[in-house]
């Protein structure tokens, strides 16, 4: 009997970075066209490399969900699977997953497939991943596998996401903003903070000037969003490790959470977040 965690790319745990005697994690890349270069978002793919394909490409980027079969193929290589993806509001991928554990089921009935929206991205599905690493290490057997989905889509509920945003070239490409707006925002250093909504959408919670400012707005959000005593942390960041810190030493200063965690965001996080920005799950 295998466990088995899948996720899409747009989790922040790379697969070398698991660690597990017992349990098989794989994440299940998306693609992202710049131009007319494409990068899989895989353990292997160089952020910056990226980064400056997409600021010297003129035309909007794009990023395809992986297809029904490359999630069908993770499925098939475990006995009962925990599936996490990015929002559905966000990405077609969740109905790729579905539609994956649909065909595994139908040929192999025997297999248990759960697959779980996570209505967020980045640090909450690397949070998701170790709540399930929990709960499989310390299962009897198959029998608890619907036991541990409940509590997932339980813990799923808790979490909370927020991000801060320093460049909006990437926004504009894709007509999402005026260039005369994204040009003032990054002329006059305003960040702009927003969270991912219940229903996994996203709102433009605040905005800042400077950074010390951004920091502290953001832990304001987060105490006004949940209880955070004893939270877990995990901010992913954009080629942007001294912001992290500085976050993370806001984030001990001004709430009662257990720890915080940095990792560097992958390909789709990257694409999304673009240079200097700041993601949190927690």
């Amino acid at each position: 009997m295998t466990w088995n965690i899948v996720c899409d790319s747009s989790c922040d745990l790379r697969m070398a970075a698991f660690e597990s005697d017992s349990i098989r994690f794989e994440t299940v890349p998306l693609r992202l066209q710049v131009g007319d270069r494409e990068f899989l978002d895989n353990d292997d793919l160089v952020v910056p490399d990226l980064l400056d394909a997409m600021a010297e490409e003129k035309s909007a980027s794009s990023t395809a969900c992986p297809s029904p079969a490359a999630f069908a193929r993770a499925f098939e290589s475990g006995s009962c699977t925990v599936c996490f993806t990015i929002s559905a509001n966000l990405s077609g991928t969740y109905n790729a997953a579905v539609m994956g554990r649909d065909m595994v089921l139908e040929e192999h009935p025997e297999k248990k497939v759960c697959v779980i929206d996570s209505k967020s991205t980045a640090g909450a599905m690397v949070l998701l991943v170790r709540r399930a690493r929990e709960l499989m290490e310390s299962a009897a057997g198959p029998e608890d596998f619907d036991v541990i989905c409940d509590q997932l889509r339980l813990y799923q509920a808790a979490l909370r996401t927020c991000f801060t945003l320093e460049n909006f070239d990437n926004l504009i490409k894709n007509g999402r903003m005026r260039p005369l707006v994204g040009t003032l925002l990054h002329s006059l250093g305003i960040h702009v903070i927003a969270d991912a909504t219940p229903q996994g959408t996203i709102h433009v919670a605040d905005k800042a000037r400077g950074e010390a400012k951004t920091y502290k707005a953001i832990t304001a959000l987060m105490k006004a969003s949940k209880d955070c005593t004893g939270a877990e942390v995990v901010i992913s960041h954009c080629e942007n490790l001294p912001g992290a810190i500085k976050l993370k030493q806001q984030i001990l200063a001004d709430l009662p959470v257990k720890n915080v965690e940095i990792l560097p965001c992958r390909g789709l996080t990257s694409f999304y977040a673009m240079e200097k920005g700041l993601i949190l799950g927690y």
